[in-house]
């Protein structure tokens, strides 16, 4: 478990038709200002300022298939070699980090697999590696790679 020091920046918001948006940076689009976009933005931040990791190597909320069901994945960080490499789910930060958000982001691995994986509710983040078909927690987040 760790608990980020996220950075600073200057996020814009705005008020649009009654409702609250923010300016998404890496997708150059305002989106809907939600607790857990809130999380997802901060900890875009981190990977970006803090980790290092290129922008242009990371994919946002796309829609993925599990058997029939259409879900979306937080965010996907990709190798240098175009490959899925990281994946981040994000929850808001009053909801708790338990096995079922685990789960989901497994479920989410068995269409788009990767080596490393992050749960997190912007208080509290865990990352783990798979390595020989097991699931090992780390201390941080990998190095870019």
């Amino acid at each position: 478990m760790a608990s980020l020091q996220y950075p600073s920046f200057p996020f814009r918001l705005r008020e649009n038709g009654g409702r609250r948006q923010i300016f998404d940076e890496t997708r150059k689009r305002w989106v809907a200002f939600t607790p857990e976009e809130w999380v997802r933005q901060n900890f875009l931040q981190y990977l970006l300022q803090e980790m290092n990791y290129p922008a242009t190597l990371i994919a946002i909320e796309k829609e993925i298939k599990l058997g029939e069901l259409s879900k979306r994945f937080d965010i996907l960080v990709y190798d240098n070699n175009h490959k899925p490499w990281l994946m981040v789910e994000c929850k808001s930060m009053e909801i708790p980090l338990t096995e079922e958000v685990l789960h989901q982001v497994l479920r989410y691995n068995i269409t788009i697999p990767v080596p490393y994986l992050v749960i997190t509710n912007g208080t509290i983040s865990y990352f783990f590696e798979k390595r020989s078909g097991k699931l090992e927690m780390l201390e941080q987040l990998p190095a870019w790679c």
